[in-house]
């Protein structure tokens, strides 16, 4: 291998440990020496490929975001052109997709929380790209009030947000089909339309 190519290796094996390790026992209780025996380099390869564990959960988390974002726009374009169809094709992606792995959507909604001011900024931006997605997908429906599309937005993401946590963290975990029903309600309730 070129040494591109083995410090992309180690980016990614890094990765892939704290794919893992940073869910559970989650960003704080992880070591860079728990990551690196885990990932199997040593500690001096890491600050190869990363200046610290903030930085790599940055890595983790806008992975995590950019893929989610595209498999939502993606289900959002296919969906039938209707305010109902897109909502309801873009919220099941968004939710199947999250939870699909426990680690991704503990990373997301959990640990970007836990993490401190480590994530601000990474979270604000793909806050404002899934509001920005949200408002595309709404921008050709009349809302039903003269609210501030944006912030409609921003509240049924926070509210989605939440109904995510919900799902990782209660002894009794809601539905799959119920948490979309839920979601589906509030956004069309948000938007004016139900």
């Amino acid at each position: 291998m070129s040494a591109e190519q083995r410090l992309a290796d180690r980016r990614e094996r890094l990765m892939t440990a704290a794919y893992t390790l940073y869910a559970k026992p989650g960003f704080t209780a992880t070591t860079i020496e728990r990551l690196c025996s885990e990932a199997r380099i040593s500690n001096r390869a890491f600050y190869e490929c990363f200046g610290g564990r903030e930085e790599l959960l940055q890595a983790l988390h806008e992975r995590c975001v950019e893929e989610s974002l595209s498999v939502v726009a993606k289900a959002v374009a296919e969906a039938p052109q209707t305010l109902d169809g897109r909502v309801k094709a873009g919220i099941r992606a968004y939710i199947e997709f999250t939870t699909a792995d426990w680690r991704r959507a503990r990373i997301m909604h959990v640990e970007v929380r836990r993490s401190g001011d480590v994530l601000t900024l990474s979270r604000q931006r793909a806050v404002a790209s899934f509001a920005r997605l949200v408002e595309e997908a709404s921008a050709d429906f009349p809302l039903g009030s003269d609210l501030n599309r944006r912030l409609v937005a921003l509240g049924v993401i926070g509210a989605l947000q939440e109904l995510l946590i919900e799902w990782l963290l209660a002894d009794d975990q809601p539905d799959i089909d119920e948490l979309v029903a839920v979601a589906v309600h509030i956004f069309n309730r948000s938007l004016g339309t139900a």
